[in-house]
């Protein structure tokens, strides 16, 4: 008697069973609350970014209206071998409309520990939107539309975290807070850490591009951030060219964030790539002594300094 060959893993099976709650089938536009979401949920502890910028954490929705990316970044926990190829591209409108149910749906396992009114706000009434959970959100190309769409409620906030290789589409997006990853300060160490698809050289000058975009979108009204991504024999020894390239760019914000050992990063990566808190702030200080910023606050559960321009 023949055994049935059980049916292989597709990426989006694999995704789904990591949480990832995906708005139409064929798309990858997708939402997953995150671990501080729930927290807050349940009355506990906000994430970093309620300590630095006033978010409320549990009305937070963390999706992405694509999982695909143009980079392999060593430290990313996403699977590379969970690659989504190809797509049905939905519209802003469809993602927008779904995104209050996707978001009650990732968080019904907490609905009993949870006070209803906290439970009605988180997923009736979001007002913040995290365009980071994976993938490269410019490569949407009805990007501009959907930030537009999600800010069309003056009390909603909209966050969108880019590695900032189209700089073509950073110029058209207009966020309340835009974040560039900023891990390396050539393009050789560009290329070892982030792995791009495509030539190397090209896709760094565009970041190039991208960061010098920084002081017109704060004069649009756009907050500004680059985030760094600090891995352990990477990149954690030139405080000096990352403090170059952050004078050049301006951003309001600088986190200085440990890489974590999470995810499939672990196939990548070991803990002895995991910066402790105090290389963390050490490298962060030489970081602002370096160029016109200043520390203005750290949260330790995140691995996480923030440093903000002065004046």
């Amino acid at each position: 008697m023949s055994r049935k060959r059980a049916p292989s893993k597709t990426p989006k099976t694999s995704l789904h069973r990591q949480g990832y709650n995906f708005i139409a089938e064929g798309a990858s536009a997708a939402v997953k609350p995150c671990m501080w979401c729930k927290r807050a949920l349940r009355g506990g502890e906000s994430c970093y970014k309620h300590q630095f910028y006033g978010i409320d954490t549990w009305k937070c929705v963390q999706m992405t209206p694509t999982l695909r990316c143009n980079q392999r970044c060593l430290f990313c926990w996403r699977s590379m071998e969970h690659e989504i190829v190809t797509e049905t591209e939905l519209s802003p409108e469809e993602i927008a409309a779904a995104l209050p149910r996707m978001q009650k749906k990732g968080l019904s396992g907490d609905k009993p520990y949870t006070d209803p009114a906290r439970w009605e706000e988180a997923t009736e009434h979001p007002t913040q939107y995290a365009l980071s959970l994976s993938g490269e959100p410019t490569l949407y190309p009805k990007l501009p539309e959907l930030v537009d769409l999600l800010r069309k409620d003056p009390k909603n906030s909209v966050f969108v975290v880019s590695n900032g290789t189209i700089p073509s589409m950073i110029e058209r997006i207009r966020p309340t807070q835009l974040y560039l990853s900023l891990d390396a300060v050539d393009v050789s160490s560009y290329e070892r850490i982030c792995r791009p698809i495509g030539d190397p050289a090209a896709m760094w000058a565009n970041i190039q591009k991208s960061l010098a975009l920084l002081r017109k979108k704060e004069e649009e009204g756009i907050r500004t951030a680059v985030r760094i991504t600090l891995v352990k024999g990477y990149n954690d020894t030139d405080e000096e060219g990352f403090a170059r390239l952050i004078e050049e760019a301006g951003p309001l914000f600088v986190e200085v964030k440990g890489y974590m050992y999470l995810g499939y990063s672990r196939m990548r990566l070991t803990e002895m790539h995991v910066p402790d808190m105090e290389t963390i702030r050490s490298f962060a200080a030489e970081v602002a002594k370096l160029c016109n910023y200043d520390i203005m606050d750290e949260n330790a559960a995140s691995r996480v300094v923030c440093l903000k321009r002065k004046s």
